[in-house]
């Protein structure tokens, strides 16, 4: 089976919306791939520290939430 890590970025993105915190910061508790993926990307601050949570960048937060209401929402 062939799999799109673009689809998987995308997911884990919208789900970093549900563990928001102090406003653009979500916990890490997602595969260390996709996290450096999405850092790549500019989404997300560098995950690789002892910080638990990881900043979303203004596009990264923006288009987190847009993800979460295309794959989440009724």
């Amino acid at each position: 089976m062939s799999i799109d890590s673009n689809k998987i970025d995308d997911a884990v993105l919208a789900l970093l919306t549900l563990t928001l915190h102090d406003g653009q910061r979500a916990w890490k508790g997602h595969d260390w791939d996709v996290l450096g993926r999405l850092h790549e990307k500019g989404y997300i601050s560098d995950p690789v520290g002892k910080t638990k949570s990881v900043w979303l960048t203004e596009d990264g937060l923006k288009r987190s939430k847009e993800l979460f209401e295309q794959l989440f929402s009724t």
